[in-house]
């Protein structure tokens, strides 16, 4: 269904759509201040661009997928696809079990990180 372009109904006393900023309670506050007054910590950008985890379902359980960006790659790690290295400065992912059999904690604390390929294309067979 189309969008409609008609302008907005004024709602009890404001003018046009309401968009302007005018009458919002924060817009008078100085830059840097939240909703309370309080400072509002630095956002970094580097970590809003990685990514948030996402969960995937799979045959051999669920998992949280964390994508890492190759400038946030900082050490070098052996990804048990390939059982090769995982240089510094290379993006991969960070890979742990939602369902571990000793909760969530042990299941992040044995959190691996991927080559992204060896990760997609893993066998799901069982040993």
């Amino acid at each position: 269904m189309p969008r409609s372009n008609r302008p907005r109904r004024a709602v009890s006393g404001r003018t046009g759509s309401g968009r302007t900023g005018a009458g919002r309670s924060g817009a008078g506050k100085p830059a840097g201040q939240g909703a309370k007054g309080g400072p509002q910590p630095e956002l970094d950008l580097e970590r809003a661009r990685s990514g948030f985890a996402r969960r995937e379902r799979a045959p051999d359980g669920e998992w949280m997928v964390r994508p890492i960006t190759a400038s946030r790659a900082e050490k070098s790690y052996i990804c048990p696809g390939c059982f090769t290295a995982v240089p510094p400065g290379v993006a991969h992912l960070v890979v742990w079990s939602q369902d571990h059999i000793f909760g969530e904690a042990a299941g992040l604390a044995e959190r691996r990180h991927w080559h992204s390929n060896c990760w997609t294309s893993r066998s799901y067979r069982y040993r």
